[in-house]
């Protein structure tokens, strides 16, 4: 059964970091990229990261340059977005998502329906 989960979401200060984790089983995420995604209330889904498999590009929404960083342990089958200096406009539900990296020319998707897989998102309320 494929599935991701995510972990670390949670109530956080303004100014604040949260570490969020993507916890693969069922497949490998050696041949994917994987992309962190988010809803607030009231706003379509967006991308806020990813990273490739095939070179270990990164991508990441103006919102969060030089705020987020994301990383991938392949041995371990996880992926992470570091967030810090959180604001109240990153509070939404964060999801991980899997896209099948096909190797050279490969781009991370912007369009968060175009990821293969998805899980159920983590809520990160930013507020004090």
């Amino acid at each position: 059964q494929v599935q991701l989960v995510e972990s670390g979401g949670g109530l956080v200060q303004p100014g604040g970091s949260l570490r969020l984790s993507c916890a693969a089983s069922g497949f490998s995420l050696n041949s994917y990229a994987v992309g962190w995604l988010r809803q607030a209330p009231g706003k379509e889904r967006e991308v806020v990261s990813c990273m490739t498999s095939s070179d270990r590009s990164t991508y990441f929404a103006d919102s969060v340059k030089g705020r987020f960083t994301i990383a991938r342990d392949n041995n371990k089958n996880t992926a992470y977005l570091q967030m810090n200096m959180l604001k109240p406009e990153d509070t939404a539900v964060y999801y991980c998502a899997a896209d099948v990296d096909f190797g050279s020319g490969y781009v991370c998707p912007w369009v968060p329906s175009e990821y293969d897989f998805r899980g159920q998102g983590t809520q990160v309320t930013v507020s004090s």
